[in-house]
């Protein structure tokens, strides 16, 4: 199983740790990129683990101790995570990545 990540889900993540890290310092961007890292294996693991309210085979994953939400779509081989979003702001922006 591969993990595969959208050019704008980097976009997403790289931004939200930037965020944390002029906010709050390195430490806890490291944090947040570490509770990425975790999800990622866990969905790798698991690829059926995050819940499906989203529709169209897409799942999402909430991240611990961060408003952020891993948007993915398990396929046979890979993990395609789609966006890293933020749970409070636009919803659904990232339809039509793929």
């Amino acid at each position: 199983m591969n993990l595969w990540v959208h050019p704008e889900a980097l976009a997403d993540l790289a931004g939200a740790k930037d965020f944390y890290r002029e906010q709050a310092g390195a430490k806890l961007a490291e944090s947040f990129i570490n509770e990425f890292e975790r999800i990622a294996v866990v969905l790798l693991t698991y690829p059926g683990f995050g819940t499906t309210d989203v529709g169209d085979d897409i799942r999402k994953q909430p991240m611990r101790r961060f408003p952020y939400t891993v948007v993915y779509k398990p396929l046979a081989d890979e993990i395609r995570v789609l966006a890293v979003a933020h749970q409070s702001r636009k919803p659904r922006f990232w339809r039509g990545r793929n």
